[in-house]
C-alpha cells in the first residue's frame, strides 16, 4: 500500500515507520491514524522484520492531534475519534515484534500516547513530551491517562495531565517514561544499534519476553511466574534455543535463524 501521511521502510530485518506531515509537526488527523493502523498490519505480514522503529519527519515525533480537526467535533464524533485512536494503539501494543519509539522532537498528546504504547522509548536530548490536552479543555483520549499512570505512577500522571506541563527528555528519563536519551545528531544511529542488537536474537525468545512482561504486568506474582514458566518451556521448541546453548558451549557467537520452529 502507498501512504500519504507516513513512510514505511525496511532494511536488515528492521522496519522504520516515519510520521510524515512535517509541515504541521506530524499532527494526527484521521487519515494518518488510519494509515498508521494499516501499516502495522503490513509490518506484521513481513516475516523478515524483527523490530519496528517509529519516528517523525522534521522537528517532531508527533506533536498531538490536529487541532483543526478537533475543533469541529461534536461529542459523538469525539468519542469515535478516541476509539479509533485507541484501537490503533492497542494494535501497536499487540504487535509480536519489539517496537521502539525514536522520539526526535515533540511527543505531545497523541504523540506521547503513541510513544507509551511502544515497548520502550529512545529520545533525543532536545525532545519534549507531555499530555497538554487540559489546555484545550479536554483530556487525553488515546489511552494517555491509563498508560501514563502505569509508567510513572498515579501522582505524577495526575500532575502531568492536570497541569499540561511539557517535560524534557531528561525529566522523562528520570521518571521512567523514556528509556534512553541520546544527542539529537546521533539519536537514529543509536536507536538503530539497539534495534540491530535485538534483531540478532531468536524470534521465539523475543516474542516470549514481550508476551510474558505485557501479560504478567497486571496479574499477581504467582500467575505471572506461571506465564513465564510456560513461555520458557516453549522456547525449547525453537531451533534458536538449540543454537544458543550449543554456541555458548562452543564459545562462539550464536547464529540465530529467527525461525519459529
Amino acid at each position: 500500500m502507498s501512504y500519504k501521511t507516513i513512510k514505511l521502510e525496511v532494511s536488515e530485518a528492521i522496519a522504520t515507520l516515519t510520521f510524515n506531515r512535517p509541515e504541521v509537526l506530524n499532527a494526527l488527523n484521521p487519515e494518518m491514524i488510519q494509515e498508521f493502523h494499516h501499516a502495522m498490519g503490513d509490518v506484521q505480514e513481513m516475516t523478515e522484520v524483527k523490530v519496528l522503529i517509529l519516528t517523525g519527519a522534521g522537528k517532531a515525533f508527533v506533536a498531538g492531534a490536529d487541532i483543526r480537526v478537533l475543533q469541529g467535533f461534536d461529542p459523538l464524533e469525539a468519542k469515535q475519534f478516541a476509539q479509533v485512536g485507541q484501537s490503533a494503539l492497542f494494535a501497536l501494543e499487540a504487535m509480536d515484534i519489539p517496537v521502539i519509539a525514536c522520539v526526535n522532537g515533540f511527543a505531545l498528546g497523541g504523540g506521547c500516547e503513541i510513544a507509551m504504547a511502544c515497548d520502550f522509548v529512545c529520545a533525543s536530548e532536545t525532545a519534549q513530551l507531555g499530555q497538554p490536552e487540559i489546555n484545550l479543555g479536554v483530556i487525553p483520549g488515546f489511552g494517555g491517562t491509563q498508560r501514563l499512570v502505569r509508567l510513572v505512577g498515579k501522582a505524577r500522571a495526575k500532575e502531568l495531565c492536570m497541569t499540561g506541563r511539557i517535560i524534557t527528555a531528561q525529566e522523562a528519563f528520570a521518571m521512567g517514561l523514556v528509556t534512553r536519551v541520546f544527542p539529537a545528531e546521533t539519536l537514529m544511529d543509536e536507536t538503530l544499534k539497539i534495534a540491530k542488537t535485538i534483531a540478532e536474537k531468536g524470534r521465539v525468545a523475543l516474542r516470549a519476553v514481550k508476551h510474558v512482561i505485557d501479560n504478567g504486568f497486571d496479574v499477581d506474582l504467582k500467575t505471572g511466574c506461571a506465564l513465564e514458566a510456560d513461555a520458557f518451556s516453549i522456547c525449547f521448541a525453537s531451533p534458536d534455543q538449540k543454537e544458543g546453548t550449543t554456541a555458548f558451549l562452543e564459545k562462539r557467537p550464536p547464529k540465530f535463524t529467527g525461525k519459529l520452529a
